[in-house]
C-alpha cells in the first residue's frame, strides 16, 4: 500500500520478533557453504533513524529495541546486525530486514527486493551496498513473489510483509504462501502479520494450518506501545522452518517475558 511509511513503527516490538527470527534463520543457513536466494516483498526503506519525526511520533521504539536489545545475547545475529548498523550510521539508527540479510548474507548469495512506495524505494537504494546481486524492484511484492519463484540458486528464504491496511491481505496471503510452497517446495516461506483486538488474523491462520500442517507459527503477545494503539501482539508462519528455529521462538518467548 503506498500510504504506508515503515519509520512511524520501526524498532518497535513486532520488529524485535520479525527480525530476531529472520536474522537467525539466515545465519543458520548461511553456516552452509551453499549460495542462497532472498527474497522480500515489502522491503520498506532499509535503514531507519529512531530520532527522527517519524519515530518519535509514534515512539514505538522505546518498548521494541530500546526494551529488548540487551537482553539478547551480544553474539546473536540480528544484535550483530543492529550493532554493524549504528557502528556506521550513528547510535539512533536502525537496520529493516533488508539491511539485516544484506549483513548476513555473502557476495555469492543473491537478494530481491520489492518496493513500490516511490520515496521508499529511493531510500531503499541509498541504504543498502552496491552489489551486482542485490537487486532492488520498484513493483507489487506479490507479483515479484509469484515471477521469480522458484529462484536461482532454489535454496533461500522469502519474507513476506505487507502492511496488512487492506482487509482483502489475510484472504491473499492465505492462498498465497500455499501456491509458492507448491512453487518453491524447498524454499523457506516466512510470513509476518499483527495480532490486534480482532484477531482478524485468525480465519487466515486456520487456512494456513490446514493447508501448510507442518509450518512453525510463533505468537508474541506485548502490551499497547502507546495509548490508542491496536497492535497487542506479533506473529509468524514458517513454512519449511530452518532445524531449531522452534528453540529460537522459545528463547524469544522468554526475553519478551524479561526472563
Amino acid at each position: 500500500m503506498l500510504s504506508y511509511q515503515h519509520g512511524y513503527h520501526a524498532g518497535n516490538a513486532a520488529d524485535v520478533h520479525k527480525h530476531a527470527l529472520l536474522a537467525w534463520a539466515l545465519a543458520y543457513m548461511t553456516q552452509k557453504d551453499k549460495a542462497l536466494s532472498y527474497l522480500e516483498t515489502h522491503a520498506g526503506r532499509g535503514l531507519y533513524d529512531l530520532s527522527d519525526a517519524m519515530a518519535r511520533k509514534t515512539g514505538e521504539a522505546a518498548q521494541g529495541v530500546a526494551r529488548l536489545l540487551d537482553r539478547v545475547a551480544p553474539d546473536h545475529p540480528w544484535r550483530r546486525a543492529v550493532a554493524a548498523t549504528r557502528a556506521e550510521h550513528g547510535p539512533d539508527a536502525y537496520p529493516g530486514s533488508p539491511l539485516i540479510a544484506a549483513h548476513l548474507t555473502r557476495a555469492f548469495d543473491r537478494l530481491d527486493l520489492a518496493e513500490l512506495h516511490p520515496a521508499e524505494h529511493a531510500a531503499l537504494i541509498e541504504a543498502l551496498p552496491r552489489h551486482p546481486n542485490i537487486r532492488i524492484h520498484k513493483r507489487d511484492g506479490l507479483e515479484m513473489a509469484k515471477a521469480l519463484t522458484p529462484p536461482d540458486p532454489r535454496r533461500g528464504l522469502i519474507l513476506i510483509d505487507p502492511s496488512w491496511e487492506i482487509r482483502d491481505d489475510y484472504t491473499r496471503m492465505a492462498k498465497l504462501l500455499p501456491a509458492l510452497h507448491a512453487k518453491w517446495n524447498v524454499g523457506v516461506l516466512m510470513l509476518w502479520y499483527p495480532i490486534l483486538p480482532d484477531r482478524r488474523h485468525a480465519p487466515m491462520l486456520r487456512a494456513l494450518r490446514a493447508a501448510l500442517p507442518d509450518a512453525l507459527v510463533h505468537e508474541i503477545a506485548f502490551p499497547p506501545a502507546r495509548d490508542g494503539h491496536g497492535m497487542q501482539g506479533s506473529g509468524m508462519v514458517v513454512v519449511n522452518p530452518p532445524w531449531g528455529l522452534d528453540a529460537e521462538a522459545a528463547r524469544l518467548d522468554r526475553i519478551f517475558a524479561g526472563g
